[in-house]
């Protein structure tokens, strides 16, 4: 008898139809509902990809308008989240912060109506203008005691209040600061059935709320091999001095054979057309005032080398860590951020999921024991 084929990790297993992206599609690329993510990211505020993404067309800009108005209003923070935030230490993970925030507001805020009918775009809105004011409230409260006041400006969008709420200084940010921060949430905003998608559409697909989908889905981005990388660039670079250091530590590496984070792609083998954009914005950060130079060259360096010696080309998570690490983002906020953005695919597809539904399970080969006779307990041997 044949030995039964397993895809493992699902690689290559078409689970399901999308209409809500294209993921390295030779004669499209990277798109969201039918826009290449270059364009949207030169020209979009995130508010209008989120828009996009949850009610399938972009918006006109009166919707826009209201649209951002109303995530402003989201952005505000119930007293017991901030009770719940007041009570997690300096120590915990900024991750596991905002798995808490769903958690709270699932419990404080529940959706209502039938299984599987609830408002799952307005329960997103909610949960992106959330995420934003619980990191920032939690960080300020954490380390110095102080309660800051979630910025509710109908005119801010995520990116500028997420800025000032992390600064908390009174100041305008930086455009180009708030040009980094908005096209990072465009770009990390969808990526067809990645880890933590295909866990919110299988908690989904249990016909559970759209809280639980996005606590499950943190759960999976939190993980190094997914959205952790980012993180794990950062202090791969941050004390790299000149080139030299960095190619004598990434040749090290590769003698060593160990996994040079922020590189290589089970979809893009030719490289992760974010990974431009981002490299884009690291760059003009570094030729300014106040830049890093020398984290761009020394990234810029690991780059090539890369392609040189294993014919592997940076993801988006490699360029994005000198782009955050030049803004003043800290290191542990990268993928926090992250989940902001992929909040609204993750809602998409959810979205989706409940359209015909069908619970997912798929099933296993087992190579475990034959069928076995039961061994009462006065037979079983004493070790």
């Amino acid at each position: 008898m044949a030995a039964e084929k397993v895809m493992k990790g699902l690689d290559g297993v078409k689970a399901d139809y999308t209409a809500v992206s294209t993921v390295g599609k030779h004669e499209a690329g990277l798109t969201y509902r039918g826009y290449a993510i270059e364009d949207l990211a030169e020209h979009c505020e995130f508010e209008e990809v989120a828009y996009l993404l949850i009610h399938k067309s972009l918006p006109s800009e009166p919707q826009l308008k209201e649209y951002t108005a109303r995530l402003a209003g989201y952005r505000a923070l119930s007293p017991p989240v901030t009770a719940a935030l007041e009570l997690l230490g300096k120590d915990a993970h900024p991750m596991d912060v905002l798995r808490t925030t769903a958690s709270v507001l699932g419990c404080t805020e529940p959706e209502v109506g039938e299984a599987g009918k609830a408002d799952t775009g307005a329960t997103c809105e909610r949960l992106m203008g959330a995420f934003v004011s619980a990191m920032c409230y939690w960080y300020h409260f954490s380390t110095t005691g102080t309660r800051i006041q979630p910025n509710t400006r109908k005119e801010d969008g995520l990116a500028s209040s997420f800025l000032k709420m992390l600064r908390n200084d009174g100041k305008q940010p930086d455009l180009l600061h708030v040009r980094v921060i908005n096209a990072a949430y465009i770009l990390y905003a969808e990526h067809d059935l990645n880890a933590s998608t295909f866990a919110a559409r299988v908690i989904a697909s249990t016909l559970s709320d759209t809280y639980s989908c996005i606590a499950g889905a943190i759960g999976a981005l939190r993980g190094p091999l997914h959205g952790g990388a980012n993180e794990a660039v950062m202090r791969l670079i941050q004390d790299l001095k000149s080139t030299e250091a960095a190619e004598a530590l990434v040749r090290e590496k590769i003698s060593k054979k160990q996994l040079i984070m922020g590189f290589g792609h089970r979809i893009y083998k030719k490289g992760d057309p974010r990974n431009a954009v981002f490299k884009d914005l690291s760059r003009a950060l570094s030729e300014r005032p106040g830049g890093k130079p020398t984290l761009f060259e020394v990234s810029a360096h690991i780059e090539a080398l890369m392609e040189k010696e294993k014919n592997m080309y940076p993801n988006a998570d490699f360029f994005a860590a000198s782009a955050y690490h030049q803004v003043g983002v800290p290191t542990d906020f990268f993928t926090p951020l992250f989940v902001v953005a992929r909040t609204a695919g993750w809602c998409a597809h959810i979205q989706e999921q409940l359209v015909g539904n069908k619970i997912i399970r798929p099933s296993s080969a087992y190579n475990g024991p034959p069928k076995t006779e039961f061994v009462p307990m006065d037979r079983r041997s004493k070790l």
